[in-house]
């Protein structure tokens, strides 16, 4: 399909090949599905033809377009016929082909710049390296032409199998403080998915946005990846959860989802409270703090109030 084409024709803001956040065989425009998270981080495969965005994942040709030419799905079939798009795409869209699992290329034990950065952000790096798994890379990391370099690797853990991963970047000038594994290496989708230790679950959770949160607030919490949650995630929520404490970050946004969240798990009979964090986000508590919200979270006289 000649997308470009099309981008010009309906004025949409593209970057190809040499910008920064687009690599070759590729064309990337701001993701629709990313909001407030500007970037181009959603990008069209030239010779496959399909869309994936670098922070959440793969996404069928005909409703993406529809949402980025805000115009109904029959339109956009005709607009993909009219720009030489390939069948097939009007009928069966697929996800591209697996490929096998792997980390990135020199991914390796924490170095010290990366426990460096743990211990400036107030987290006891020993502690997280044994209770989350996880591991570093230096200078060169790459994996599918992505550069996950100078980052903290994050493996994302599943009924006890190791399944994806997120890579936390520890240069605070980073255009993207996280990027995921490539959705087509996945076992399994991280957004259908929650992240944290399911072996710790009780009855009573924590949802937060982001890994760093679940590590402050330690096994009773779970994190959905970013406040954009999934259908799959909240029936994992349902299965795992009788009640449910909210604690997405303290902004507009975050507010917003958290109160859809806690409207679709009621609907299915978890009781939700909402929670702040005194801080912006949990991940930033004090350690002592957290600890100490934790406990009185789970605390039979505070769920009751």
């Amino acid at each position: 399909m000649r997308i470009i084409d099309l981008y010009r024709d309906f004025n949409l803001d593209f970057k190809t090949e040499g910008h920064k956040h687009c690599r070759e065989g590729w064309v990337n425009v701001e993701c629709p599905f990313c909001t407030g998270n500007p970037g181009y981080h959603l990008g069209f495969e030239l010779q496959q033809e399909y869309f994936y965005c670098w922070r959440c994942g793969f996404h069928p040709v005909v409703p993406t377009l529809s949402k980025l030419l805000n115009l109904p799905v029959f339109k956009v079939k005709g607009i993909i016929k009219e720009y030489g798009g390939k069948t097939a795409l009007m009928h069966t869209i697929k996800e591209p082909d697996k490929l096998p699992f792997k980390l990135p290329t020199g991914t390796s034990e924490l170095m010290q710049p990366h426990l460096r950065y743990l211990e400036k952000r107030g987290y006891n790096s020993l502690k997280i390296i044994e209770d989350w798994k996880i591991k570093g890379t230096g200078p060169h990391a790459i994996l599918d032409k992505l550069n996950y370099k100078n980052r903290i690797i994050v493996p994302i853990y599943w009924n006890g199998l190791l399944v994806s991963f997120v890579a936390r970047s520890i240069n605070p000038k980073d255009a993207y403080r996280y990027l995921v594994c490539p959705k087509d290496r996945e076992i399994v989708f991280h957004k259908n998915i929650l992240y944290g230790n399911q072996r710790k679950w009780k009855r009573v959770g924590i949802c937060v946005e982001g890994v760093t949160d679940v590590w402050r607030l330690g096994g009773n919490a779970f994190a959905t990846f970013g406040i954009e949650f999934k259908r799959k995630q909240v029936r994992e929520m349902v299965r795992a959860f009788d009640f449910i404490y909210v604690m997405y970050d303290n902004e507009s946004q975050a507010n917003v989802q958290a109160e859809k969240l806690m409207a679709e798990l009621n609907f299915a009979g978890v009781k939700t409270k909402r929670i702040h964090a005194p801080t912006k986000d949990p991940g930033s508590m004090n350690q002592d703090d957290a600890d100490y919200l934790v406990k009185q979270l789970m605390s039979v006289n505070f769920i009751k109030l």
